[in-house]
């Protein structure tokens, strides 16, 4: 076999000519095809026309800079092609648009001149072929490869591959290939330099094995999209389709749902945490079938988050004139808790970002401790909830369940605010001292939470488990007594007591809210129905025992029913009600009013007590029989009420030589202490003095003094000790006709409290020691007929 040359065989000696130079921008002609080129710049415009008229041949040059209108020739490459100019177009804009033929590859020598345009000295490039096997391989290789790209590029047509099949030479169809592909411009320079056809072959093969892989994955890509668009669409019918139905059918959307839901929690305005908690949610709801157990679950969540009022507050009437107007219009007398209030309205006016006050309303029933809630929210501007606490026993009714049970809600103070549509009501937790605890769990705990400050600004419901803010919250709490509560939940809470109504402030209550009240109840104007003050004080004196207003209520509503009967038959005359005409309307009296006896007696005192309801005068009875030494104590006492007797004996015993006793007496005889009434639980200290005071004067037959009663713990050596609930018992005192108190030396501060109308008709009497209070309870002369009967004892000893 003859072996090839491995040298290019080159057909005679390279051309020099002269051509005017045509540069170019991102654009490369290769020889024998034509190809359509815009040129906008005079130079250019004038080496078209001369090489049109002409008949002549232009260098076209590819550009080193686009941004270059008139390039030097440093800006231009030297490698280009030779070409006639076949056709050219002008248009208005100035531009000229032409046709080409390349006719072959040239190389810039050197420039002659830049005027008129842009001329130079140029040599023509021959090809060097070299008839290998390679090359052949080459050429096979570049067909197969242009009919894969042909099949996956959108842009070629099937012409280019026929076209490429009958080029003559290698070397034409590597310059078609490169003129067709769409690459790099700078790979195409790459191309047009090269004169080397095996070496050429082999960088265009490069770029096409780079191009199909561009195009392989590309296809990939745009399968992979019309795919998911196929699908898209069939959803979008589907959807469609059912949105249809759904309409048809009067149900509601649940894409236009989520929307709503997506519209909702921006507006709501959460904080940073609840928000992500409610967008994850929602995206949870929106892969959920609508028909699931869970769809729902979920749909209640997020209502619940977006409806609570996260941001929205009113706005507190921080004027204290007209607060304090509004507070003296609903309630009489209660300065301490309007004091209070209109404390905090001025350091709310000073400081706008103070935490609301936790405070506890602890008095007798009836006095008004819910309404003031509500006035006090009325003089604040703010919304008003009042939850009932008295029996709960469940925590989850303040935290809330969890939501993984069935028909799990929030817990009452998440309920509330939502109700009212405000982060900063007045909530009323009424009854605190009557929670209940069991196995479901202690209230009382999860209040602890609720009812501090410093950490209820984020308070966490089971069922939102997300913090809100309780801080902006006003908490007001009530109770009757404040023994029930738990000493921990007791010191989250400002303590105001209020006690119970004296005489003339129930008469002043009455004629300012209750006649009117019921007058309005009952479609009664005030022209024709009047109470006067005598009869308003029968019906406080002899049909209500009570420290509050409920029952003087019902029974002035009582007569406005029976006088509404009459004005209702035809009656024309004005009604004026007055004490005597009371027990036509209610019947005879229902209480007598406690009064001591005038006349003292011996082993008989009044003591004061305290109860939930009010104060109450207790009549301590003791009396001697005889028997072995014993003391029985009856009425229904307590075991701390007990040990007060207890002691008060012992103290007694222990003094008798003082206190003008034989102590032989207490040797020989039994004593019985009762308390009326029997069925009525009694108990505490603060009965421990009366019931000496009793002890002393059946022993030592000394009457106690008419028209005086006393209250007081008692200790072993005889000291008395401060008591509590000492406006409550000098009611109790006023309403029995007391004129006389003895009370703890500790106690005379309280007393500044005290309402003047008690201090008026009241003297008290300040002991530190049972000795003081026997010295002032007990007459100074004893008995003379316990003398006689102690002379027969003893004698009746000595004939023994």
């Amino acid at each position: 076999m003859q072996k090839v040359k491995d040298k290019a065989e080159i057909a005679g000696k390279p051309r020099t000519r002269v051509l005017p130079v045509l540069p170019v921008k991102a654009m490369v002609v290769f020889p024998h095809l034509v190809v359509p080129l815009i040129a906008s710049e005079q130079n250019q415009a004038r080496v078209i026309d001369e090489a049109l008229m002409r008949g002549s041949t232009v260098g076209i040059f590819l550009q080193t800079e686009k941004s270059q209108d008139e390039p030097r020739p440093s800006e231009i490459f030297k490698v280009g092609t030779s070409g006639n100019i076949l056709k050219m177009l002008r248009f208005p804009d100035g531009t000229i648009r032409f046709l080409v033929q390349g006719i072959s590859r040239i190389r810039i020598k050197k420039f002659l001149s830049n005027k008129p345009y842009l001329t130079a000295e140029v040599e023509e490039i021959p090809d060097v072929t070299s008839g290998t096997v390679e090359t052949e391989a080459l050429q096979r290789n570049l067909l197969e490869q242009l009919r894969k790209v042909v099949d996956l590029s959108p842009n070629l047509s099937e012409e280019l591959y026929v076209s490429a099949i009958n080029q003559e030479t290698p070397s034409r169809l590597a310059d078609l290939i490169a003129s067709n592909l769409s690459f790099a411009i700078n790979e195409k320079q790459e191309i047009i330099e090269e004169n080397d056809v095996h070496k050429r072959m082999e960088k265009l093969l490069t770029i096409i094995n780079k191009e199909i892989e561009v195009l392989e994955i590309s296809h990939k890509i745009q399968s992979e999209a019309q795919s998911e668009l196929g699908k898209m669409q069939r959803e979008f019918i589907l959807r469609e389709q059912l949105k249809a139905i759904r309409k048809e059918l009067g149900e509601k959307d649940e894409r236009a749902e989520i929307e709503e839901l997506e519209d909702k929690i921006i507006k709501a305005k959460m904080p940073e945490v609840a928000g992500t908690a409610a967008r994850k949610e929602l995206e949870r709801l929106s892969r959920m079938n609508p028909a699931s157990a869970e769809y729902t679950v979920s749909r209640t969540y997020l209502d619940w988050l977006v409806n609570l009022p996260w941001a929205v507050s009113t706005t507190d009437v921080l004027n204290i004139r007209k607060a304090k107007k509004i507070l003296d219009e609903d309630h009489y007398d209660l300065d301490e808790v309007k004091d209070r209030i209109l404390e905090y309205l001025a350091v709310r006016k000073l400081k706008s970002d103070v935490k609301g006050p936790i405070l506890c309303f602890v008095g007798p029933p009836g006095v008004g401790k819910t309404s003031l809630g509500r006035s006090i929210a009325r003089a604040m501007g703010r919304k008003f909830e009042r939850i009932s606490l008295g029996g709960m026993r469940d925590e989850a009714e303040i935290r809330g369940h969890r939501r993984t049970y069935i028909g799990a809600l929030p817990g009452r103070i998440i309920q509330n605010i939502k109700r009212v549509g405000s982060n900063n009501p007045i909530i009323m937790l009424d009854e605190v001292d009557k929670i209940g605890a069991d196995f479901r769990g202690d209230p009382s705990s999860a209040l602890l939470e609720v009812l501090d400050p410093e950490q209820n600004d984020s308070f966490s419901d089971h069922y939102l488990e997300v913090a809100f803010d309780l801080s902006k919250v006003m908490f007001i709490t009530t109770a009757n007594l404040l023994d029930p509560i738990p000493p921990v939940l007791r010191d989250r809470m400002e303590v105001i007591r209020i006690p119970g109504y004296t005489d003339l402030e129930k008469l002043e209550i009455a004629k300012r809210h209750l006649l009117p009240k019921q007058s309005d109840n009952h479609g009664i104007s005030t022209a024709r129905l009047k109470f006067n003050d005598t009869a308003i004080l029968e019906l406080i004196n002899g049909y209500t025992r009570e420290s509050g207003l409920r029952n003087l209520e019902r029974e002035i509503a009582s007569i406005c029913r029976k006088v509404a009967r009459k004005i209702a038959a035809g009656s024309k005359r004005r009604f004026v009600v007055h004490k005597d005409d009371v027990p036509g309307f209610l019947g005879p009296q229902k209480f007598t009013r406690e009064t001591v006896s005038r006349t003292g007696r011996i082993g008989v005192v009044p003591g004061l007590a305290w109860t939930s309801v009010g104060g109450e005068i207790l009549y301590i009875e003791a009396t001697l029989m005889k028997g072995k030494k014993a003391l029985t104590l009856t009425g229904h006492l307590g075991d701390i009420m007990k040990e007060s007797a207890m002691a008060a004996l012992s103290y007694v015993r222990s003094n008798c030589d003082t206190l003008g006793i034989n102590s032989e007496i207490c040797e020989d005889h039994e004593i019985h202490i009762h308390i009326p009434s029997g069925a009525t639980p009694k108990d505490g200290p603060s009965a421990g003095i009366t019931m000496a005071t009793a002890l002393a004067s059946i022993l030592s037959r000394r009457p106690v003094k008419p028209l005086i009663a006393m209250t007081g713990e008692i200790t072993l050596r005889g000291e008395v000790l401060a008591i509590g609930g000492l406006k409550e018992k000098l009611l109790a005192a006023y309403r029995a006709g007391i004129k006389t108190v003895i009370l703890p030396r500790e106690n005379k501060k309280d007393v500044i409290n005290i309402p003047g109308e008690l201090k008026k008709g009241i003297q008290f009497k300040y002991v530190s020691g049972v000795g003081e209070v026997l010295k002032l309870a007990l007459d100074r002369e004893p008995d003379k007929k316990p003398a006689k009967s102690r002379k027969k004892k003893s004698t009746r000893k000595k004939k023994a």
